[in-house]
């Protein structure tokens, strides 16, 4: 059976079109977290290991990507 991914913005988007949208569903199957553009539904998308996407996260919340 194939799952698709369940793609969703954060809460924190205010639809000003630079959005990216992250599907969670795929992580205990296949330990996989996929990214792709809102404004491309249909192009493609980046696969992170769970852990990578975590520690990413991490650091954007912590700042260390502050520009």
């Amino acid at each position: 059976m194939t799952v698709s991914p369940q793609y969703f913005k954060s809460s924190y988007s205010n639809n000003g079109g630079a959005c990216v949208e992250v599907a969670v569903n795929l992580i205990d199957a296949h330990d996989l977290v996929p990214v792709r553009d809102s404004k491309n539904p249909e192009g493609p998308s980046l696969g992170f290991a769970s852990a990578a996407f975590a520690s990413f996260v991490a650091g954007v919340k912590a700042g260390d990507f502050a520009v």
